[in-house]
C-alpha cells in the first residue's frame, strides 16, 4: 500500500509531520483530518521514515525536503493556488497562530515559487503596517475584488477566520458550479471545431477536383454549384487573408469587450437571449444568495454584505439593478421587497422566501438554502440545454456536408447529356 508523508497544523497551532499508509491521497487526507490534524503538504512518500514533530514554540517548520504536491502552474497564482492560501490561513487563525506567524508559515511551506513570493509579499505589507485587504488589493489580478471586499469586511468585524474559511467554501463551490458549466459545453464545442474542420476540407481539396471535371465540358452549372465552386476558390484563393483577418478582429473585439462599455453591451445581449439570459440570470442570483448568506452567517451587517454580495454578481447590467435595491435597503425597506423591483434576477418565489425568512430572523440560512436549490436546478438545466445543442450540432453539420455533397453530384447527372 502506498505511504503518504504529510506536514499538518495541530490544534494548538504547532506543525507536526509524519508518515501513514493509504490506498490513496483522498484517503491519505481523510486520515490526517480524522486525526484533528489541518494538513498543509501531504504526497506519496518513496520510502518509509519515522515520524517527526516540531513544537509551536519554536517558529515555523523548517522544509525537510520530502517533495510536495504541487497545486498550480506557473507564472501566475491559480484559483487552487488561491483557495489552498484561503483555507489554510484561516485553519491557521482559527487555532490561535499569530497573523504574522501565520503568513510566514504560509509563504515558507509554499511548494510553488510564484505562491511563495505572492504570500511573502502579502507578509511584508502586513508587517509594515498595512492591513491584510489593502494588502491584497495591491495584486489585483490575484485577489478579485469580492475576495479583498470580503476581507476588509472580516478584518473590520473582527472574524477574520471565519470569513476565509467561508471564502474557501465559496470558492470551491464556484469551481465546481464552472467546472460543470465547462464540462457540459465541451461536446458542443468540439461538434463546432469538427464541423468547421469538415467544412475547410471539403472546400479546400474536395470541390476542385469536381471542378476540374466541370470544366472540361463546359456546362452551365446548376445555382447551387456554382455558389459551392465559388466559395471554394475564395478559401483557397483569400484563405490564409480571410484567417489572419479574423483573427485580427476577435482580438479588436475582445479588447472593446473588455472595456466598460463593450462589456456593459455583451453582458445586455446574453440576457435578451432567449435560452441563454434565463441561465446567466439564475447563475447570477445564486452566486448573490451564497455570497449574501455566507456574509450574514459570518456576522456581517446587511447593507455591507448586499455591498460585497452585488459585485459577486458579475453582469454589470444586474449589478446596477441590485445597487437600486441596495438603496431602498439602506432608506429602511424591508430586503425582500427591495428585490422584488428586480424581476428578472429575482422572481417572485424567490422574492417570497426571502421576505418570510426575513421576517423568521433566518435570512442567512434561507439564503444559502436558495442558492444550493438553485445551482441544482441550474445544473438540470444547463444538461437539458446541452441534451438539445448536440442534435441541432449534429443536424446543422450534416446539413452543411449534405448541401456541398447535392451541390457537386447535381452536375454530374446533368454531363450525361453532354456526353450524349
Amino acid at each position: 500500500m502506498p505511504q503518504f508523508a504529510y506536514k499538518a497544523v495541530q490544534a494548538n497551532g504547532a506543525m507536526t509531520e509524519g508518515f501513514l499508509d493509504a490506498s490513496n491521497r483522498q484517503e491519505a487526507m481523510r486520515q490526517v483530518e480524522g486525526r484533528g490534524l489541518r494538513p498543509i503538504k501531504l504526497a506519496e512518500s518513496a520510502a518509509p521514515a519515522p515520524a517527526k514533530k516540531s513544537g509551536g514554540a519554536a517558529g515555523p517548520a523548517e522544509d525537510s525536503g520530502k517533495p510536495a504536491l504541487s497545486f498550480g502552474g506557473k507564472g501566475k497564482i491559480t484559483p487552487r493556488m488561491l483557495e489552498n492560501f484561503t483555507r489554510l490561513l484561516s485553519s491557521l487563525l482559527a487555532a490561535g497562530v499569530p497573523f504574522s506567524r501565520a503568513l510566514v508559515i504560509l509563504h515558507r511551506e509554499s511548494a510553488e515559487p510564484v505562491a511563495k513570493a505572492k504570500w511573502k509579499e502579502i507578509h511584508d505589507l502586513v508587517i509594515d503596517g498595512m492591513s491584510l485587504s489593502k494588502a491584497m488589493e495591491r495584486s489585483p489580478e490575484t485577489f478579485p475584488r469580492v475576495y479583498v471586499a470580503m476581507v476588509e469586511a472580516g478584518e473590520t468585524g473582527g472574524f477574520l477566520d471565519v470569513v476565509l474559511a467561508q471564502i474557501a467554501d465559496f470558492q470551491a463551490r464556484e469551481k465546481e458550479l464552472k467546472s460543470k458549466v465547462m464540462t457540459a459545453l465541451m461536446y458542443p464545442v468540439i461538434l463546432l471545431i469538427l464541423a468547421g474542420g469538415v467544412l475547410i476540407f471539403l472546400l479546400v481539396f474536395f470541390i476542385p477536383r469536381f471542378q476540374t471535371i466541370f470544366a472540361g465540358f463546359n456546362a452551365e452549372l446548376p445555382l447551387i454549384t456554382q455558389v459551392i465552386v465559388k466559395a471554394s476558390e475564395v478559401v483557397r484563393g483569400y484563405g490564409l487573408f480571410l484567417g489572419a483577418a479574423a483573427i485580427v478582429a476577435f482580438f479588436l473585439l475582445r479588447t472593446w469587450l473588455n472595456s466598460p462599455k463593450g462589456r456593459r453591451w455583451w453582458e445586455g445581449l446574453m440576457l435578451k437571449i432567449s435560452l441563454i439570459g434565463p441561465l446567466v440570470a439564475q447563475f447570477a442570483m445564486a452566486r448573490f444568495c451564497r455570497m449574501l448568506g455566507t456574509l450574514l452567517q459570518a456576522g456581517v451587517p446587511l447593507i455591507s454584505a448586499l455591498n460585497v454580495a452585488r459585485r459577486s454578481i458579475g453582469n454589470q447590467v444586474l449589478i446596477d439593478a441590485v445597487s437600486d435595491s441596495i438603496d431602498r435597503v439602506k432608506e429602511g425597506k424591508p430586503l425582500g421587497k427591495s428585490l422584488a423591483q428586480n424581476r428578472a434576477l429575482f422572481p417572485g418565489a424567490i422574492v417570497e422566501m426571502i421576505s418570510v425568512a426575513e421576517e423568521s430572523g433566518k435570512l442567512d440560512v434561507e439564503l444559502m438554502r436558495i442558492a444550493t436549490v438553485t445551482e441544482g436546478d441550474l445544473d438540470r438545466q444547463l444538461k437539458s440545454v446541452v441534451a438539445l445543442a448536440e442534435p441541432v450540432m449534429l443536424f446543422v453539420i450534416a446539413a452543411l456536408i449534405g448541401t456541398i455533397f447535392i451541390g457537386m453530384v447535381i452536375p454530374i447527372f446533368s454531363l450525361q447529356d453532354h456526353i450524349k
